[in-house]
């Protein structure tokens, strides 16, 4: 074969280990407040924001601007040209936040974007690793952080259990929920898995069991 070419796939629904993955517990009415002190704590320059509903996500855009904060919306109810203006002006840095929902955020592709944003955690898991495989591309390192509120527990451990990863909490000085985040069960690691029963296993697994036989009868 001349001039071979290796491709490596990644598997479905496995997260890159070049994104660091964090979950901050807040209570649902505090997430906007929390959102806002993280950017202007952490100095954002740029991050994609994910919200589950176009009024949501036109509700925040409005609660950030109060702040000073300058942020855009894409949704189903923009037209073509507002969502391209609105990607264009994001890219280029005129606005640091762009909040969007799923369908909206089809077809985007950010060169090193920094950071992605669950403001609201997707019913499907599947779609947290479509949404946070946004950062982390070409050799950068990017940050994934989702703002879980206690009911939405259920969809945490549905992602969990879909990457086979428990997500590192970590609390906000001043945002600690009221409503404590229930803690979601152990999932076990891929290299963690339990090993499959081998045929040559089972054999030396009945050979023991004679021998312990045989030595019971002979006492």
């Amino acid at each position: 074969m001349k001039n071979p070419v290796e491709i490596s796939v990644a598997p479905r629904n496995i997260t890159a280990v070049s994104v660091s993955q964090k979950i901050h517990p807040v209570d649902k009415a505090r997430k906007a407040a929390l959102l806002s002190h993280l950017i202007r704590r952490d100095s954002w320059d740029q991050a994609l924001v994910f919200s589950k509903t176009k009024h949501g996500a036109n509700k925040l855009v409005k609660l950030l601007a109060i702040d000073g904060i300058d942020a855009i919306a894409i949704h189903g109810n923009k037209s073509q040209s507002q969502r391209t203006k609105a990607l264009a002006d994001f890219k280029a840095g005129k606005v640091r936040i762009l909040v969007a929902t799923d369908i909206a955020a089809r077809g985007i592709d950010i060169d090193q974007l920094p950071i992605v944003v669950n403001f609201d955690l997707p019913n499907v898991a599947e779609d947290y690793v479509h949404r946070i495989g946004r950062t982390g591309r070409a050799g950068s390192v990017g940050r994934a952080i989702s703002l879980v509120s206690a009911d939405e527990v259920r969809l945490l451990q549905d992602i969990e259990k879909l990457i086979k990863q428990r997500l590192e909490r970590q609390e906000v000085d001043d945002f600690s929920p009221n409503h404590n985040l229930p803690t979601t069960v152990h999932i076990p690691s891929s290299n963690q898995a339990r090993k499959p029963f081998s045929a040559n296993a089972r054999g030396r697994s009945n050979s023991n069991r004679a021998n312990k036989f045989h030595t019971q009868k002979n006492r």
